[in-house]
């Protein structure tokens, strides 16, 4: 769910892209560019607010630089999930990468994020994860992926709003 003003998305717009097995994320942060950029390669800001509430994260490894990989181990439930990946471009502006669920390790995304800058301290993040079918792509929005996301992305906003980040 979004809601759009003349200024900013204040929600987390999460899109099927109709055209490839794709999900597109668009949502602005009160924060700089290099703020959020530090908050998705920081391993220990990452892991603070990555996923649904009650979740908690351990690092595996974690190089977040061109050619680099990750891997880190969610709780949630009394459930014990892994995701892994390699990091293609990491730059201030931009971070490709693939991400892969070890539960379900066919299924691989290669995802796109970009930080633009608004002005007035404010950064839209656009994502988008290309999966490898529409039909693999419309399970992961089934999956209840939303929930994780908009509430990572509500933790993220308190650490933004701490001075954390």
């Amino acid at each position: 769910m979004s809601v759009t003003t003349s200024e900013t998305i204040i929600e987390t717009r999460i899109e099927a892209d109709p055209k490839a097995p794709a999900i597109v994320l668009t949502r602005d942060f009160r924060a700089t560019p290099e703020q959020l950029f530090r908050a998705h390669t920081d391993v220990d800001l990452y892991l603070r607010w990555v996923g649904p509430d009650g979740m908690t994260n351990r690092v595996d490894y974690w190089e977040a630089r061109d050619g680099g990989s990750w891997r880190y181990i969610s709780m949630l439930d009394g459930a014990e999930h892994a995701f892994r990946g390699c990091f293609h471009t990491v730059r201030p502006d931009r971070i490709v990468q693939t991400f892969c669920w070890e539960g379900a390790p066919d299924e691989v995304s290669l995802e796109t994020l970009r930080f633009e800058d608004l002005g007035n301290g404010w950064t839209r993040l656009h994502s988008r994860s290309l999966v490898n079918s529409f039909e693999v792509r419309d399970d992961w929005l089934r999956s209840g992926m939303e929930a994780g996301i908009t509430q990572g992305y509500a933790k993220l906003d308190a650490l933004l709003a701490s001075g954390a980040v």
